[in-house]
């Protein structure tokens, strides 16, 4: 029997559909409201974009000799892993033998088909391929995405958005806020699109959000992640084993891979709510912007200094590091969105009001500093 799981993000729309039902249901729970996700009848399904989702070792055996059987390749890093791209006719196709799954994508149709016979991977990179066909859609209908974190206010929908580079503090704001009376839209990228004459519109981009361990106890929530570890929960699968054992440990040492990379706790969307007490928003409207910095020894403070947005502030180019449309998705906009968007985006939000702040590791005191940037914008 086919189960099928339908994703709504503003117009765009996919469903995926699987005879295995773990793979719907993952993309069930992992967008959940903020992308509309809903259990669908499969024998309803007729038109529109679909991701085919096959749980068996023949058809991942299939694409897989498509791909090594003479034709053009190109190696692409895509999700952390090493895909060989090629070409069938109009089809993409492509096979991640780290993964165990192959992939078979047709841009015109709007149809992609991966295989596997492993269901866990599986799942995860079938909700991947669905928010990529949802990412397509809209960018081709004039969205953009940027590299921001958000909140909105629940009272009227007026949208916050924080930029800066790694390790600048989007996440800390955006949790801080989302914990004093606001709502969680993105933590590190958002959907944006010009609406009206001056209005920017946005909504989620629905992904695991990663938090440090030293943030994780900073928010004082080290102590519900750990119960519900010892419960029998869960962090999203991504997470490494080594920050699991952190947190059952008590230890909220910051974990480093290669001395480059912070190892982190990997929260599903769901669990923001359901665990953290953070609520999630399903849209909004910018409102202000703010640019934080983290200075560990200094007093939370609104400081002098903002910029205008460039492009690094839009997930493309050198900032999009993880999810080339190898497949087509886009048909060849941009992935931060086409360059008219983008250039429309920045000109509206140059317009808004915005500040600086400085945040520091007094949680507290950050977070009654950044409550009243809030408000004063």
């Amino acid at each position: 029997m086919i189960s099928a799981t339908r994703l709504e993000a503003a117009d765009a729309a996919v469903t995926m559909l699987s005879r295995r039902p773990e793979v719907t249901d993952w993309a069930l729970r992992y967008f959940g409201p903020w992308w509309n996700a809903t259990s669908v009848d499969a024998a309803a399904v007729c038109a529109g974009a679909v991701v085919i989702a096959e749980a068996t070792p023949d058809a991942y055996k299939r694409i897989t000799r498509l791909v090594h059987d003479g034709r053009p390749t190109e190696p692409v890093d895509y999700a952390k892993h090493r895909l060989l791209v090629a070409r069938d006719d109009e089809d993409i196709i492509a096979a991640s033998p780290s993964e165990g799954i192959a992939y078979r994508s047709t841009p015109s149709s709007g149809r992609l088909v991966l295989a596997g016979s492993d269901v866990q991977p599986l799942a995860l990179a079938a909700a991947r391929l669905a928010r990529e066909a949802i990412r397509g859609q809209l960018l081709r209908d004039g969205w953009a995405v940027l590299h921001s974190s958000a909140v909105v206010r629940p009272d009227d929908g007026a949208t916050l958005l924080a930029f800066g580079d790694k390790g600048a503090g989007k996440t800390t704001t955006a949790l801080l806020l989302a914990s004093h009376g606001w709502q969680l839209l993105a933590n590190d990228r958002v959907l944006v699109r010009p609406t009206g004459e001056r209005d920017v519109e946005a909504v989620p981009w629905p992904s695991a959000a990663a938090l440090g361990l030293g943030l994780l106890h900073s928010l004082g929530w080290d102590d519900k992640a750990r119960e519900h570890l010892r419960a029998g929960g869960s962090f999203h699968p991504t997470q490494h084993e080594s920050v699991t054992e952190a947190l059952l440990a008590g230890d909220h040492t910051p974990l480093w891979e290669n001395a480059k990379r912070e190892r982190k706790v990997q929260v599903f969307p769901d669990q923001f709510p359901d665990l953290f007490d953070v609520p999630l928003a399903t849209g909004g409207r910018a409102a202000g912007l703010l640019f934080p910095q983290v200075d560990a020894d200094a007093a939370p403070d609104i400081i002098d200094g903002t910029r205008m947005l460039g492009a690094g502030d839009f997930m493309s180019g050198a900032t999009e590091d993880r999810y080339p449309d190898v497949l087509g998705q886009a048909r060849g906009v941009d992935g931060g969105g086409r360059e008219s968007a983008q250039a429309e985006v920045a000109a509206r939000l140059a317009e808004l009001p915005r500040r600086a702040v400085r945040l520091s590791h007094d949680i507290p005191a950050s977070a009654a500093m950044l409550c009243k940037a809030a408000d004063a914008i």
